[in-house]
Parts: C-alpha cells; sequence; structure tokens
C-alpha cells in the first residue's frame, strides 16, 4: 500500500472525540432526546407511576386521605393583609378603576379563609390520630400548591406528621408549598398519573370550595365509585352552601340523569370535627385494612 493510501486511512483531528461525544453513543438511560422521544413515552409512563410509588412504599404509606380545594384560597393572615392594602387604597383614592371590585374580592378573600383554618385543622386532628407511634395510616395527600392544598400540609407539618403533595407541571410553574414532607413532594409530567398517585391508596376524598381542578377531581372520584372502578370510600364536601349553590344534585336526580341512590356517594361537613366524627362513623373507629388494596387500577 502506498503511502497516500496510508495517509487516507487516518482518521481527521478530532473525529474520535467527535464520536465519543455523538448523542448514539450515550448510555439509552442517559440519552435526554431519546427519553424524551414520542416512542418513549410508554417508558416515561412507567416511570412516573414507578417512582413515586416506590418511594411511599418506602416510607411506608399505607392508607391516605386526600384533600383538595381552591388554590386561591388564603390564610385569615394573608387575606387581613390584602384587605388593608385595599383599604388604605381605597381611602386614598376612592374613585381610581375597579376600586369596588378590588374591595368585594378582598372581603371576599376574608369570609373564605375559614375553610383555610378548616383545612388545616383537619389535617392535623387526622395526623396526630393516626400516625402515632410511627403509623403511615390516613396520611394527608394535596395536590402540593397554595391555598387549601398548603392549609392541609401545613396541618400535617404542625403536628410533626408526614404529608404528600402531588405537583404537576404547568406553564405557569406550581411551587411546591413548604409544608410537604421533602421526600414525599413528587412532581408530575402527566395528569393521568398524577391522579391515579391520588387515589391508590386513598380511603376518603375531602373536597373545600375550588374551581375546575376540584371540581374536576371530585366527579372523577364520584364516577368511578359510581361505575364500581373503585370501592365506595367518604367523599366529603365541606361548606355545604358553597356546593349546593354551585352544583344542584337534586335536579340531576328530578331529570333521571342520576339516580336518588348517588346522592348517597357524598355527604357534607361544616368543620375539621365534623369530617373527623363522619370519618369514623363510615370506618366503626378503625382504619381499613391497607394490605390488601381493594382495587388496583
Amino acid at each position: 500500500m502506498s503511502a497516500a493510501n496510508d495517509e487516507a486511512l487516518v482518521p481527521p483531528e478530532g473525529l474520535a472525540e467527535q464520536i465519543a461525544s455523538a448523542s448514539a453513543y450515550r448510555l439509552a438511560h442517559e440519552d435526554t432526546d431519546l427519553l424524551s422521544s414520542d416512542d418513549l413515552r410508554p417508558l416515561r409512563l412507567q416511570l412516573e407511576f414507578l417512582k413515586p410509588e416506590r418511594a411511599m412504599r418506602a416510607a411506608g404509606i399505607q392508607s391516605t386521605i386526600v384533600v383538595f380545594g381552591g388554590a386561591r384560597i388564603l390564610s385569615l393572615e394573608a387575606a387581613a393583609a390584602q384587605l388593608d392594602e385595599v383599604q388604605a387604597l381605597h381611602r386614598s383614592d376612592p374613585d381610581r378603576p375597579n376600586a369596588h371590585r378590588e374591595m368585594f374580592a378582598a372581603r371576599r378573600a376574608v369570609k373564605y379563609s375559614r375553610y383555610y383554618l378548616e383545612a388545616q385543622r383537619f389535617a392535623s386532628l387526622v395526623s396526630s390520630r393516626f400516625q402515632r407511634e410511627g403509623r403511615r395510616e390516613f396520611v394527608v395527600v394535596t395536590g402540593g400548591g397554595p391555598g387549601i392544598m398548603e392549609a392541609a400540609n401545613r396541618g400535617a407539618y404542625q403536628v410533626g406528621a408526614r404529608s404528600v403533595g402531588l405537583n404537576v407541571t404547568l406553564p405557569h410553574e406550581q411551587k411546591p408549598n413548604p409544608y410537604i414532607t421533602p421526600e414525599l413532594a413528587f412532581r408530575f409530567h402527566y395528569f393521568s398519573l398524577r391522579k391515579m398517585h391520588f387515589l391508590l391508596r386513598a380511603k376518603a376524598l375531602v373536597a373545600f370550595p375550588g374551581g375546575y381542578g376540584t371540581l374536576d377531581e371530585l366527579f372523577e372520584v364520584l364516577t368511578l365509585v359510581q361505575t364500581g372502578k373503585m370501592p365506595k370510600v367518604p367523599v366529603i364536601l365541606v361548606g355545604s352552601a358553597f356546593w349546593k349553590s354551585l352544583i344542584d344534585f337534586d335536579f340531576l336526580v328530578e331529570d333521571g340523569l342520576i339516580s336518588p341512590e348517588d346522592l348517597k356517594l357524598f355527604s357534607y361537613a361544616e368543620s375539621a370535627e365534623d369530617i373527623v366524627r363522619q370519618l369514623e362513623a363510615f370506618y366503626g373507629g378503625h382504619v381499613p385494612d391497607a394490605s390488601h388494596p381493594e382495587w388496583v387500577p
């Protein structure tokens, strides 16, 4: 072979480094482009199921109580501070645009702050009772964000109990509230997997006033129970005046869209103690056996 041919066989300088850094050479589990591809969606779904599941098992969590409610509901302290600010602005400039609307919204926030307090108190009551001596029963689970979610995680935190937060990636990023147990703060891409983890260990759903997200989760649970896809659990709507103003369940019965028996799938409560009493009545004062799950989606 001639010297010219020998030179042609010598790879260009830097080619070895280029090969080593190419995406094709990456280990499959380190290739983020591959993992983000459409073909790998089934694997991402599996990972998003397994990661929280492994952490829940490691934490010894046997049963949970899901707390839903509005992200915009403030604590009394925050609502009162907001009202003071709006009142000060109103005194200095009563004719500014939207002044009356801002005043109405601030007063309404103070009114709704009672639900923040009741969610906080309920989480404290149920967590202190069922997480004694290392027990991990009736662990509070929320969507991990502000408002009622923060209140429930905060209530568990105040009594030294664990609680779970299931955040989800959104266009306007939702940050986890600071009261979630750090090793039980999860973030999801897929709403479907998040919904599954809400209910896998759920022994009750407590719904405080809220918006689209709260209604979505509430009606999903009612549908699953109504259709027998999951066993009946207490579904407790906190604030009967709010819920009865929002949804006319009797109208659905009168027009034959649901059966009268479907009204028994949920109940109303007004206070933290009332919620606890209803849980005790449903379960006879005992935590249900979670070692044999009654449903697996």
